[in-house]
């Protein structure tokens, strides 16, 4: 992933992907990727529950496969649902065939019309034909939570630094990011609460889902 704030030339990349939500909105949109893992995700949706805020979960098709329960507890706390491919597969280093075929076997266990790709990155020809059946959302902000090189607080500075109106902003639900969370996210949610930020998810008719083909 990238550096908190994409730059415009990635933007620019991918047009029609949507990186940040309306920017005259008092509001923010929590997400978070790679999972459902029973490591983290409970946790997460306890503290989510604790404090009112619904987030986007784009879910990795097989952690789906291995944890149906944690999916089905995502869906029923009323989060909204993502597809982040079957395997987190970059798509730069597979074939547009083979990317299509994951993604696509993930969404038969997800069920959704928006796709987060893995790490950021697409073919021309996978973001042209997943862009027909999703609205494909990327991220205003990447608060980094899951770098080695990152103390929580420094995360917390991240999301204080860059978050701002209609700010989609990218949590892991992972290994690698979860303790860190459990140290800083009600200080994040806290924080953009007394900013005065409203919590929202994407509207289900962001954009109208068709088969892929």
């Amino acid at each position: 992933m990238f550096i908190e704030q994409p730059s415009r030339w990635l933007r620019w990349l991918y047009p029609s992907a949507i990186w940040r939500m309306d920017p005259t909105e008092k509001a923010v949109y929590l997400t978070f990727d790679d999972g459902p893992i029973p490591e983290s995700t409970p946790w997460l949706l306890d503290t989510l529950d604790k404090y009112n805020v619904k987030a986007t979960f784009f879910m990795v098709g097989d952690n789906v496969r291995k944890y149906p329960h944690l999916f089905e507890d995502i869906r029923k706390r009323g989060h909204r649902l993502g597809n982040h491919t079957f395997n987190h597969i970059g798509g730069l280093l597979m074939s547009s065939r083979r990317y299509l075929r994951n993604a696509n076997k993930a969404d038969h266990l997800i069920g959704t019309n928006l796709f987060r790709p893995p790490r950021g990155w697409m073919r021309n020809r996978q973001y042209i034909r997943l862009r027909r059946h999703y609205t494909i959302i990327m991220w205003d902000l990447v608060t980094r939570d899951y770098s080695k090189n990152l103390t929580p607080e420094e995360v917390l500075n991240n999301v204080k630094r860059y978050a701002r109106n209609g700010s989609i902003i990218t949590f892991h639900d992972s290994l690698r990011s979860i303790d860190k969370l459990k140290v800083i996210l009600p200080d994040c949610l806290e924080w953009l609460r007394d900013q005065g930020y409203e919590f929202k998810v994407f509207d289900e008719h962001l954009q109208h889902s068709r088969k892929l083909k």
